[in-house]
This record gives structure tokens, sequence and C-alpha cells, in this order.
């Protein structure tokens, strides 16, 4: 089963330093009806302005990844973590029983990336923050996994049965996706256009996923980024 997202529907905000659409209720924006999918609970698309960011604030009990689109994003927490990343790269933090953090862009162009909250496989587990430069090529025309759960084979594992991976689909190529049974995914179109299962998909646009195995066709260059979890 395939349920198209427009992007221009989705929850938003714009706080002049900070324009969002949240794929799921988030901040000012709640809906009962689209609270999460599966243990996904968060996926913001956040626009960052040169000089500004998401001053120290606390997290707890929470899987949190970001992925870079544009630009720079420089974290730092009360772990004495400070890195900055730019495009395609992957941080990662699991709140745990509670840390501190912010995410600043310094650079000289907007900042888009996206963020993703998934809840853990339990409460109270052991701060951590994990981060990687994944080079470009790796997700040209395949798909790069980038987070899987802990017993998977990724860089970045999660406290939750989980996995993340992206893909960068030249314009006219394919790419399939096997969704098994029991299982779901959460696809979001990050940049281009393409055709899934024969629905069209733009800049933005997201697709659940259930139970479905994918064909991805690419009818501009096609950036995606999905989520596959258990039903």
């Amino acid at each position: 089963m395939l349920n198209y997202i427009d992007h221009t529907k989705m929850g938003s905000s714009d706080l002049g330093w900070l324009r969002s659409r949240f794929h799921f209720s988030f901040a000012n924006y709640y809906n009962p009806d689209n609270v999460r999918f599966g243990k996904l609970r968060v996926l913001n698309d956040d626009l960052v302005l040169p000089n500004t960011g998401f001053d120290t604030h606390p997290h707890r009990d929470m899987e949190i990844i970001s992925y870079v689109v544009d630009g720079q994003l420089t974290h730092a927490d009360s772990m004495n973590n400070k890195r900055t990343l730019g495009r395609g790269d992957v941080q990662y933090l699991s709140a745990g029983t509670g840390i501190t953090h912010s995410e600043h862009n310094f650079g000289d162009e907007t900042l888009r990336f996206l963020q993703l909250w998934i809840l853990p496989d339990k409460m109270m587990h052991q701060p951590n923050y994990g981060d990687h430069r994944f080079p470009w090529e790796e997700r040209i025309d395949q798909w790069l996994q980038i987070v899987s759960s802990q017993d998977g084979d990724a860089v970045i594992k999660l406290n939750q049965d989980a996995n993340i991976f992206v893909n960068y689909l030249s314009q006219g190529k394919t790419l399939d996706f096997e969704i098994k049974p029991g299982r779901q995914a959460y696809l979001v179109q990050i940049e281009g256009e393409s055709v899934v299962n024969g629905v069209p998909l733009k800049t933005r646009d997201a697709l659940e996923i259930i139970e479905e195995s994918i064909t991805i066709e690419a009818k501009q260059d096609s950036h995606q980024l999905l989520v596959e979890l258990k039903v």
C-alpha cells in the first residue's frame, strides 16, 4: 500500500531565521491523525539562515538523526563534541538519560537539513553522539545505508529496529527497494522528481509504503531518503 504526501499540505513554520516543513505533528502544528509513522516520530525539513541556529537546548529518550542537504551544520553538545558537517553528511544523537546541544549555521549560505526523531527501543540509554562523512559517489544510482539497528551493518547504529538509506539517482535511471512482509518505509523526495510505482513525486514530497516493494524511476536527477522499519 502506498500513501502519497503532498509537501504543500504538510505542517509548516516560518520564524524568519528558520523555515520548516513538518512531516508529522511538531511545535505549533498538531494533527491527531498525523503524529508518527511507526517509530518515526519527527521528520522536519529545515532551512536555517546564515549565522543563526538552534541555541543550546535539552533532549532525552530519543534517537535523533540529521542529514545535511546543503550548507554547513555545526553541532556542539554537553559531551564536548563539536563538529561541522556538509552536504550528504550524517549526524546521530542518542539523547538517552539526557543531553543538551546546539545546532547552528555559521556558513555563508542557507543550511538545509532533514531532522529525524525515532523512538528508542527502551528508555534511559546512555547518551551517545556520532557522525560520518559518506563519500558522495557511494549513493549515486544505488542505495547507501547510512543508519541501521544495533544488529545491522551501518556505520551509525540506532537503539531501534530501523534502517535509513539514501540515493542520488540519475535522470532516466531506475532503482528497486524490497519491503518485506511486516515492514514499512517512509520515502522523502529531497531533490528532483521521480515516479515510484506509478506515483509521481516532486521535491519535498513523501510516500508512505506498507508491505509493498517499490521501483523508482528518476524523471530528473533525484535525491531521496528512505526510513525502513517494522509495521
